[in-house]
């Protein structure tokens, strides 16, 4: 894994390096031009096994490309906006989905590679401990 591709996340106590989809480069020029990117990360009310930052009304001016409705564990997803409110989607297990609208499909464009076996504990915590501190941002050779 090349170090200008991957990304260090710190969510809560934990520590994933995920590495940025070549299939999604609209979404991930975007992300990268956001980093490093802090927030908070809250269960999903929805989908299933995710956490979500809800990003409310932003046009990030990104179309639909690599986009899923169901994501497997360890992938990231931007759902750019239109029936629902824009949002990055942190997937610890299985997830449909969806909002109060019905199904959705989003960008996957980040998979975490290093740290997978902490997703399900991390979900865990924000779930029952409610909302932990993200950060997203270039590793470098160190990391």
């Amino acid at each position: 894994m090349m170090a200008s591709e991957t990304v260090l996340i710190t969510a809560g106590p934990y520590q994933f390096l995920g590495v940025l989809e070549s299939a999604a480069p609209k979404t991930v020029q975007l992300f990268r031009s956001l980093l490093p990117y802090k927030q908070k990360i809250i269960h999903v009310r929805w989908s299933g096994e995710g956490m979500w930052i809800p990003l409310g009304e932003t046009n990030f001016g990104v179309p639909f490309e690599n986009h899923t409705a169901h994501p497997a564990a360890g992938q990231i997803l931007l759902y750019p906006g239109g029936f629902s409110e824009t949002e990055f989607l942190f997937c610890y297990g299985g997830v449909s989905f969806a909002s109060k609208m019905g199904p959705l499909a989003a960008n996957h464009f980040l998979t975490i590679t290093e740290g997978r076996e902490n997703l399900h504990a991390l979900g865990e915590l924000v779930l029952w401990s409610g909302a932990q501190d993200v950060a997203f941002q270039m590793a470098d050779e160190a990391t």
